[in-house]
């Protein structure tokens, strides 16, 4: 039988990418060059699998360019929302994600930002290697906020906001969600309260944490009006998608005193971040690394290889997106 030829289009980890050359003819990208999409199309001749990461835009037109022989289009990655999933179904084309092995990372480092916002870490840290520590103070005005025993308001309760909520109940924490579907099971299992209505968790939560995926429904569910909702001493964390958060409308609350801080993985037009919230104190940054752990991104680079196999093996990949 024929070695089926599966093109990768950026650098994955070394134990991943060992294992695709051994199981597939695989055509890398060990420099990790950024592809275009007329490259993607070239590599992709004579090849059964195409391979994209996150940040590759896999859209409608380089979809109508592939050739017939691609026949699965695995991402590395929880997200698709980088692929026109109707396009490549148009075609013909399966589609699968790496969901469930990035919750867990995602979801300790939500809880860092979390911490790292409400506890002013970032200050905290300038402080000590300025030389501008004078000692205690009980008036201190780096003081931060309390998160243990606070209530966290988590929308979308899959399978991140659940791990959150796993979390948050080791902090003694209250927890609301907002999700499409009431998960009574969740709710045994967290003590947690369903919020149909997202404004009602806006107005309780001491700390808002994002998950949903960003969807036409959800893009700026976070705008002027939720902010004004929240209360004054809230925090807003999003390690979901930027988009789902007016990020204009973030940064007025910010500015504002709307609500007290943020703790941010994503932004409205990656890898760029807006100048005002880098000048802000009361914002801390990471840029889009919720699943970068060296184990979670080995976890993910064998999920797409299970999802492979199983695609060869049955005709359907394990974690196959329709839509």
């Amino acid at each position: 039988m024929t070695t089926p030829v599966v093109v990768v289009t950026r650098s994955w980890t070394k134990t991943v990418q060992a294992a695709i050359a051994e199981r597939f003819d695989a055509r890398l990208n060990p420099s990790d060059r950024i592809m275009s999409a007329e490259e993607i199309v070239e590599q992709c001749q004579g090849a059964t699998v195409l391979c994209p990461c996150g940040f590759d835009p896999i859209d409608a037109h380089l979809i109508s360019k592939l050739p017939d022989s691609v026949k699965l289009i695995a991402t590395i990655s929880a997200g698709t929302q980088h692929i026109d999933v109707s396009a490549a179904a148009q075609r013909g084309i399966y589609v699968s994600n790496t969901p469930d092995v990035v919750a867990e990372d995602t979801a300790d480092l939500t809880v860092g930002l979390m911490i790292s916002v409400c506890r002013r870490l970032i200050d905290l840290d300038n402080v000590v290697r300025c030389g501008d520590w004078q000692g205690f103070k009980v008036d201190d005005p780096l003081c931060g906020l309390r998160v243990w025993g606070k209530t966290i308001g988590i929308i979308g309760l899959g399978g991140i906001g659940q791990a959150v909520a796993h979390r948050a109940r080791g902090l003694r924490m209250s927890i609301l969600y907002h999700n499409r579907k009431r998960n009574r099971t969740a709710e045994e299992e967290f003590e947690a309260r369903y919020c149909p209505d997202l404004y009602e968790l806006l107005a309780l939560a001491d700390i808002v944490s994002i998950h949903c995926p960003l969807t036409p429904q959800t893009q700026h569910l976070i705008d002027d009006h939720a902010f004004a909702t929240m209360k004054p001493n809230s925090v807003l964390i999003n390690a979901a998608r930027g988009a789902v958060v007016d990020e204009d409308a973030l940064i007025r609350a910010l500015q504002n005193g709307v609500i007290a801080g943020a703790g941010l993985d994503v932004y409205k037009n990656e890898p760029e971040v807006n100048p005002a919230l880098i000048e802000m104190q009361n914002v801390v940054l990471s840029p889009h690394v919720g699943t970068a752990t060296i184990e979670a991104r080995d976890d993910m680079g064998f999920r797409v290889i299970e999802n492979i196999e199983m695609y060869l093996a049955t005709g359907e990949p394990k974690d196959r997106v329709t839509s």
